[in-house]
Formats: C-alpha cells, structure tokens, sequence
C-alpha cells in the first residue's frame, strides 16, 4: 500500500521558484562562458582542447562563487 501525501500548494510553489533560479543559472553560466572560451569563427563541430579547457574552469569558478554568495547571504539573513 502506497502513502499519499497531500499536495500542499505552497510547496509546489517553492519547488517552481527553485526550478527557476537553477534554469536562469544554468542560462548565465551557458552564455557568459560561451562568450568567454568559444571563439565566434570556429570552423570544427566538437570544442578545441583550449575551449574545453577554458569551459571547465569558468563553469567552476561560475558554481564556486555562486555557492559562496549564496552562504555569505545565508549567514547574513540569520544575523538579523
């Protein structure tokens, strides 16, 4: 026998709003390294080792930063 939970609103809500801030991440990390590591006139389907290379490190440093601000705000919001 299965448990049933009800839905609760307000939890769907909160579930939408995270799918949102990990979509709209996912987007600025997409276009801010593209723009930084993929050269504009590239003439070979796959990435350069370069470009890879450089894709890696900037998806890094994207998530890195993101989870510091991201504990910095939370120790911030628990100070008041």
């Amino acid at each position: 026998m299965q448990a049933q939970q009800a839905v609760n609103p307000q939890n769907i809500a909160m579930a939408e709003q995270e799918l949102e801030m990990v979509t709209d991440l996912f987007n600025r990390i997409a276009d801010s390294c593209y723009n930084k590591c993929v050269s504009k006139e590239y003439a070979q389907a796959d990435l350069t080792q370069g470009e890879a290379v450089c894709i890696d490190r900037c998806v890094a440093k994207f998530i890195d930063v993101n989870t510091k601000v991201g504990e910095k705000m939370q120790q911030m919001g628990q100070q008041k």
